[in-house]
């Protein structure tokens, strides 16, 4: 199932140019200009050319400054002392038209500085998107917001397409890779209270691979997934983004990535990517509208019909 990463040197399947050209640098100028940061560039994303050039990309808001510390994440920590930009939403909204985007994935830093974590913000930015370009399908990657339901409600209200939290790893891993006030279990809470509170939101969740996990580990987590109703699983590598961030244990194969991918279908989840370049927001358009069922659920949920 694994390739030993002890000499360091990534297998080749993992080796990929990284894109560029006129798109890339014309989104690259539009999200400086206004202050935006996306997670393809702060976690430094080797599909980072491709997806912007397919018009997907994952905006980050509330800053580029987490308050929490997880081992295996390339954005900074810190107290941001509850600092909001208040023109956020209209700015990712702007960004959102203007980069003619199909799908796009709002995410964010933990904000463990402020009353509500965010949730407030996100919501209006998911609603100003939402007028900006109302066919834009919107993936809401969240926080746990320390499993406070009225926050998580906050969320599943403001109606996104995709209501995504990642568990990230098993449930093992999880006090290693993972901030402190971080917990599997809250994280699995926040999925199954989404999916009780709106049965027909779709939800999506992410575990990285390669950080000494067991494949039955790997099979319970998405068991556990699924029992807290979740529709969409990624699997990825997990890629060490500096030294002082934690090892990678092995590199997982293709082979294993797609007997995985093939046993999380079996286990009922409407749509499975997995593979060595999958992140949590990789090509999320694509994989997304390649599944007609899903793609038809979001846009009646948001009372919206093709042509």
């Amino acid at each position: 199932m694994t390739s030993s990463a002890k000499h360091k040197r990534k297998p080749d399947w993992l080796r990929v140019k990284m894109g560029g050209g006129d798109t890339f640098h014309d989104i690259k100028r539009e999200l400086r200009e206004k202050n935006l940061y996306t997670v393809c560039e702060e976690a430094r994303c080797p599909n980072i050319g491709e997806c912007w050039r397919d018009g997907t990309a994952t905006i980050m808001i509330l800053g580029d400054t987490c308050t929490r510390g997880c081992r295996f994440c390339n954005v900074k920590s810190g107290n941001p002392k509850g600092f909001l930009d208040r023109d956020e939403p209209q700015k990712c909204a702007e960004t959102v038209a203007a980069m003619n985007l199909n799908y796009v994935v709002i995410t964010c830093v933990d904000r463990d500085d402020l009353p509500d974590g965010g949730a407030g913000q996100f919501a209006r930015v998911i609603e100003a998107i939402r007028e900006a370009r109302p066919k834009c399908l919107v993936e809401a990657l969240v926080s746990d917001y320390q499993g406070r339901k009225k926050d998580i409600a906050l969320l599943a209200d403001a109606a996104p397409d995709v209501f995504a939290h990642n568990v990230e790893t098993v449930e093992r891993l999880t006090p290693k890779v993972r901030d402190p006030r971080a917990s599997y279990r809250q994280s699995l809470d926040v999925l199954a209270y989404v999916k009780a509170h709106e049965p027909k939101r779709l939800t999506k969740s992410s575990i990285m691979l390669g950080l000494g996990e067991t494949r039955e580990e790997i099979l319970q987590t998405m068991a556990d997934l699924r029992q807290a109703g979740v529709d969409v699983v990624t699997l990825g590598q997990y890629l060490k983004p500096s030294g002082k961030h934690l090892e990678v244990v092995e590199y997982i194969t293709p082979e294993a990535f797609d007997e995985l991918g093939e046993r999380a279908r079996e286990m009922g989840f409407l749509y499975v990517a997995s593979g060595p370049l999958v992140r949590s927001s990789y090509k999320a358009g694509e994989y997304f509208l390649a599944n007609h069922l899903a793609r038809e659920q979001a846009y009646a949920l948001r009372g919206v019909f093709q042509v």
